[in-house]
């Protein structure tokens, strides 16, 4: 018996991934690197550098072809935002569909945020639970980096924009029901220390490090003792926890928080000391309306570029005009930009209901604020990439996904890369 040959398995050719190069003031984690160029191979960044040094590398023909960048062009990374609820008309607390969702995440992403995790806010067990469900299809897609719980085990004194009635003390089981909708992709969750069930073995904050979820501090009427034993409490926890390491955060520091006061200091010493060590990051809403300007600056200067996050706390306002909204379960108006709850008692608007503005608009403010521009950048992306054990964005560093944001001097956003393609 002969046996005839097989015949040959048809194989796809093999296709070079298209070069290109993006020019202008390269924002790299460490520096501005004046009249430089970002080379993309595919969904890749392969060289980062001055345009001096291209053909050196290697790649000059790339970098020579490349466009002409327009006097005062930068070229930053792709932002990174760990607290968004929303923006274009659609909120993450609300959405019951992936197209709504995803308004929000294009809004963000075509201004520069091209990686975040979709906050939710306090509401009822069920509807948690189904938000959760809809977020991690998001996250197993790749569109959101995952998902951030804001609530419900938070202080009603400190509630903010939060609906007290669903407020509750901690509650383990409805953690690991959380956990377990989100499907592996519940990254962070802001908790008070001061409210029973949260702090101390077998608490919430122990159920969500086993979970590989960061404990928040956040919303919290806590006093310096207590935030002090929950972060210590965390910290040891993350330590010996398995996996990238995780920093623990705090939640939009000073916003929602018992104010410093000389006799009575609150959460907010806790939270600068652990920072300042590097046991915790801070969140700041740098937006121009949750803190003065000095506070960002003195805060990055003091605790180090390190230990910050910029967020937008973005709501559904985010890119749109003034008018009438809903987070969650809450109505909000904006005036002038700015988000209230609708408070009876206080015609004149109640808290602050979230931002309205764009992660890039915050870095711009940042920088008004006198933040050194790579240190703002680099509290927008690399930092909060840290955060979330993201060793594959935040930066424009060779081997990470090709996530660029090209802008003008004033930080406005003219194109957008996200993965080496345009984001439209």
């Amino acid at each position: 018996m002969v046996l005839e040959p097989s015949p040959p398995v048809p194989t796809e050719p093999v296709v070079a991934p298209e070069v290109d190069a993006v020019r202008g003031d390269v924002v790299t984690p460490t520096a501005l690197v004046r009249d430089g160029a970002v080379v993309v191979a595919g969904d890749r960044i392969v060289w980062v550098g001055p345009l001096a040094e291209a053909a050196a590398a290697g790649v000059g023909d790339v970098v020579r072809a490349a466009a002409e960048p327009e006097p005062g062009t930068y070229v930053l990374p792709g932002l990174v935002d760990l607290h968004d609820h929303g923006g274009g008309g659609a909120s993450f607390p609300d959405a019951t569909t992936r197209d709504e969702a995803m308004t929000a995440v294009r809004q963000h992403r075509t201004h520069g945020t091209t990686t975040m995790l979709a906050s939710l806010v306090t509401a009822d067990r069920a509807t948690l639970l189904e938000r959760a469900r809809l977020l991690a299809d998001l996250a197993d897609q790749g569109e959101i980096a995952g998902i951030h719980a804001e609530g419900p085990f938070l202080a009603p004194a400190r509630r903010g924009a939060h609906d007290p009635s669903h407020l509750l003390a901690g509650d383990v089981t409805l953690v690991r029901d959380l956990v377990e909708a989100a499907r592996g992709h519940l990254r962070t969750m802001t908790v008070a220390p001061d409210v029973e069930g949260v702090s101390g073995p077998g608490g919430v904050a122990d159920a969500l490090v086993r979970a590989g979820a960061v404990p928040s501090i956040g919303h919290t009427d806590a006093t310096t003792e207590q935030a002090e034993d929950l972060i210590a409490q965390v910290v040891a926890g993350l330590t010996e926890a398995a996996g990238p390491p995780r920093r623990m955060t705090a939640t939009h520091l000073f916003n929602a928080m018992r104010p410093l006061h000389h006799r009575d200091a609150g959460p907010i010493p806790a939270c600068l000391a652990a920072a300042r060590r590097g046991d915790l990051v801070v969140e700041l809403v740098g937006d121009g309306v949750h803190l003065d300007p000095a506070v960002v600056r003195t805060v990055v200067q003091t605790v180090g570029v390190d230990q910050v996050v910029l967020v937008t706390d973005a709501m559904a306002a985010a890119g749109m005009p003034d008018g009438a909204y809903d987070l969650g379960p809450m109505s909000v108006t904006v005036t002038d930009g700015v988000a209230r709850v609708v408070d009876a008692d206080h015609p004149e608007g109640g808290a602050i209901a979230g931002g309205t503005a764009h992660l890039v608009d915050v870095v711009r403010a940042a920088v008004a604020a006198g933040v050194p521009l790579v240190a703002a950048v680099r509290c927008a992306s690399w930092v909060p990439a840290g955060v979330l054990g993201l060793d594959d964005v935040g930066g424009l560093v060779a081997g990470r996904r090709a996530d660029l944001v090209v802008t003008d001097r004033d930080l406005v956003v003219r194109e957008v890369l996200r993965g080496g393609v345009p984001v439209g």
